[in-house]
């Protein structure tokens, strides 16, 4: 997923766009409000993340011209104003979500996943495998898959980018959500797991040597790497 983050604080940045890109999605950076609103107005992105306190052009005034351009894409607004009022107002203004600073990175990803989860279709088919973005459950044909949560956690990361190699790092961030990375071998344990769960739903995760995994629909041949 492509997140705008439109930040001024160049710490805090640091931060978000390690989480972000931990998480497996493309971080592009906006420090002023003009640059956010002209980023905003150009390319395409599947969710803002949105200081208030910009320089240039107020975070609100920002948000504002988005939602006049009809522009649907989620937005989460991060800010130290934390009065009812404030919240209230960036809520009314189109935010979908209002965080005040200082948060919980953890807490921040958590926010990050549900508002892209809205911005998804409700239900991700690949394979015999129906995956339900608005409960986190996997189902193949109408039963649903036992999962642990921390199959859950890589498996989601894996529906979330179909097709595509998702690295270990981002893997090993999910496992430890958010919080804790966990280690290569761990990752590699719940990747032979859920390996053997989706044979029926007619997917296989492939290792892509040096890179990571991806998941994708069982070829003619039926191998795995």
């Amino acid at each position: 997923m492509r997140v705008l983050l439109a930040e001024d604080d160049a710490t805090l940045q640091r931060g978000l766009v390690q989480v972000l890109t931990d998480a497996g999605h493309q971080a592009v950076v906006a420090g002023d409000g003009i640059r956010a609103d002209l980023l905003l107005a150009t390319d395409p992105f599947d969710l803002v993340v949105l200081d208030l306190g910009l320089p240039q052009m107020d975070g609100l005034v920002v948000l504002e011209r988005l939602r006049r351009r009809r522009q649907a894409l989620p937005v989460l607004i991060l800010s130290a104003r934390d009065r009812t009022e404030d919240r209230v107002r960036g809520l009314d203004c189109g935010a979908d979500d209002y965080m005040t600073k200082p948060f919980e990175l953890s807490e921040f990803e958590a926010r990050v996943r549900a508002l892209l989860r809205r911005g998804q279709s409700s239900i991700v088919r690949l394979g015999r495998l129906a995956w339900f973005w608005d409960r986190r459950e996997a189902v193949v044909g109408e039963t649903p898959l036992a999962l642990s949560r921390h199959e859950l956690n890589v498996l989601e990361a894996l529906v979330q980018n179909p097709g595509r190699v998702v690295s270990k790092e981002t893997l090993a961030h999910r496992l430890g959500e958010g919080e804790d990375v966990a280690g290569d071998n761990l990752v590699e344990v719940y990747i032979h797991r859920l390996r053997r769960k989706l044979d029926e739903a007619s997917l296989e995760i492939r290792t892509v040597r040096g890179l990571g995994y991806r998941l994708q629909t069982v070829e003619a041949t039926g191998q795995h790497d």
